[in-house]
């Protein structure tokens, strides 16, 4: 049975729990095309309202975006910034791919790291870059995951982790792969010490993330309509040789299948992480 369902209803604008009033847009300002209501919506508007249309379309949001909606003001230190990966395999034009997303996206690797309070709670924490390859798992992101299972353990803290991943990186190869086990052990050794992980799964969470740490979580929630999976839609398909249900793979559908414990919308995830936080305190 599900935990909890967050979703509020798609014709209200997420502001504060109160239905929002109409749009006032000034001449000239940008917009952004929502691709679920297909309406233009003025960039300050979803800016304000943490990048959710008023139809309820969650956009996708920067970590370090994210990071500052979810934690207390000048709450968030980050840990093991140093980290990135180098070309371990030599994969032809893997270097120069690095350093042209790590100036696109602003970060220097696909996840960060850090401990933070939500709601005077303190916490450690990791969220995904979707900007950065997709949030694609590769040896620098499962190090600073695990380093951070670790660091909660031998501090006696909860993990919160927001996902966001395309899977495992394939230019690195085997070495990406051996993420999913290291991460996986981490999180393992943080739940035999009896302290609490909980995953925000958002779009999309897929591949070896899914198979790994995603979804190793004692409370596992979701972001409405987000796509979690594994494999693609597309090859599942090819392989079963058999058509999909409507909604595969999104949220919803993977909560009616019990793989999820709730799905909780961006401006109910701060006091929802906060009361889950607090329930499960050592106090």
């Amino acid at each position: 049975m599900a935990l909890i369902n967050f979703l509020k209803p798609k014709n209200q604008l997420e502001e504060g729990g109160r239905t929002a009033a109409p749009v006032q847009r000034d001449e000239g300002e940008p917009e952004k095309n929502c691709p679920n209501c297909h309406k233009d919506i003025p960039l300050s508007r979803l800016w304000a309202n943490d990048l959710v249309c008023p139809c309820g379309y969650h956009f996708r949001m920067k970590a370090r975006q994210r990071i500052k909606m979810i934690t207390d003001k000048d709450s968030f230190h980050e840990l093991y910034s140093e980290m990135k990966s180098g070309n371990p395999l030599n994969f032809p034009g893997y270097k120069d791919k690095l350093e042209t997303v790590r100036v696109a996206s602003g970060e220097e690797e696909a996840v960060i790291c850090g401990t933070a309070s939500i709601g005077k709670q303190n916490c450690c924490l990791f969220v995904m870059e979707s900007y950065f390859m997709m949030g694609s798992m590769g040896s620098a992101v499962g190090e600073k995951i695990t380093s951070l299972f670790e660091y909660a353990t031998e501090h006696r803290m909860p993990v919160i982790g927001f996902t966001v991943s395309g899977g495992a990186r394939m230019q690195e190869g085997l070495l990406s792969l051996m993420q999913m086990a290291k991460t996986s052990a981490a999180a393992k050794r943080h739940s035999d010490a009896g302290l609490l992980y909980i995953a925000v799964l958002t779009d999309p969470t897929t591949g070896g993330v899914t198979a790994s740490f995603a979804m190793e979580a004692d409370i596992i929630l979701a972001e409405p309509e987000a796509t979690v999976g594994f494999a693609g839609a597309r090859v599942i398909e090819q392989t079963t040789k058999k058509s999909l249900p409507v909604g595969f793979q999104k949220s919803e559908f993977v909560l009616s299948h019990g793989f999820v414990d709730g799905i909780v919308s961006r401006s109910n995830q701060k006091k929802l992480l906060s009361e889950l936080l607090k329930m499960h305190g050592r106090e």
